[in-house]
């Protein structure tokens, strides 16, 4: 911080905080998980739809239909949770992700990619979407990145 910057460094948020927290628990869950491996990634997505179920009703509509669309889709991504967020895994690492506007009190939901996501165009990409809401054309879009991220 330079001298002229008065403003004080606070750490995370509380919100960054919980999402650590959730991290930790679904770290701690998937290590106590037995069973074959098709049980745990059963076990993996009734995670992700309960975290869907407790989600506020916009959220919960749009991660509903981003589930429906990126299963359908690419069903070798595994639904896990992922900082407390319905996440999509190869391999067990991160691809794509939606957060609800609500986990950090933002004006709208993102469905976010991570760098495994193929979506390489140039020296420069996006790898993050604002959804307000998910229409016909929102699932159509959101199924060409799926397919692009996995390819």
């Amino acid at each position: 911080m330079s001298n002229t910057d008065n403003r004080a460094h606070e750490g995370f948020t509380a919100e960054e905080r919980a999402a650590m927290k959730d991290h930790a628990q679904e770290l701690k869950k998937a290590a106590r998980r037995g069973g074959s491996k098709a049980d745990k990634a059963a076990e993996a997505e009734q995670d992700v739809l309960a975290k869907i179920a407790e989600m506020q009703d916009a959220d919960r509509t749009m991660a509903e239909r981003v589930h429906a669309v990126i299963t359908a889709t690419a069903p070798v991504l595994a639904p896990k949770l992922w900082y407390g967020m319905p996440s999509y895994a190869l391999d067990g690492k991160v691809v794509c992700y939606f957060q609800s506007a609500e986990k950090f009190k933002a004006r709208y939901a993102t469905l976010g990619f991570s760098d495994q996501a193929r979506l390489d165009d140039g020296p420069m990409w996006a790898a993050g979407f604002a959804l307000t809401e998910v229409t016909a054309e929102v699932e159509a879009r959101i199924a060409v990145l799926v397919k692009q991220a996995v390819s």
